[in-house]
């Protein structure tokens, strides 16, 4: 009955920017810690950013500190990612996870549930 539904991925030119968004369903989104990854074709899985809950603390990789930004909206159940400065590097599978623990998870591992993941290709 948890869905995670990611949208907002599409092709952008280099320096462009992207919002994504990510829909939960079937959890008390306010209570769950949201997170963004991310794979490129024959690459790892890796970290992007997250949220916590209660008091919403954020982290990010360092590969988008400074370019990315991550939020929520409680009462829309949405986490967003905001991705500005785009570079062709950033082309990947974006997805959404949610996890109980109170503070942002880099590790995937640590994550409960998962969206099916939005297209980004940033081209050059």
């Amino acid at each position: 009955q948890v869905q995670l539904v990611e949208s907002g991925g599409g092709l952008v030119q280099a320096g462009g920017s992207l919002r994504l968004s990510c829909v939960a369903s079937g959890l008390t989104f306010s209570r769950y810690t949201m997170g963004w990854f991310r794979q490129a074709p024959g690459k790892e899985r890796e970290f992007v950013a997250a949220i916590s809950w209660p008091g919403g603390s954020t982290k990010y990789a360092d590969s988008v500190k400074g370019r990315f930004t991550i939020s929520r909206d409680v009462a829309k159940n949405t986490v967003y990612l905001q991705m500005i400065s785009l570079k062709p590097e950033d082309t990947a599978v974006y997805y959404c996870a949610a996890t109980r623990i109170i503070a942002p998870q880099a590790m995937a591992s640590t994550y409960d549930y998962w969206g099916q993941g939005t297209q980004v290709t940033v081209s050059s």
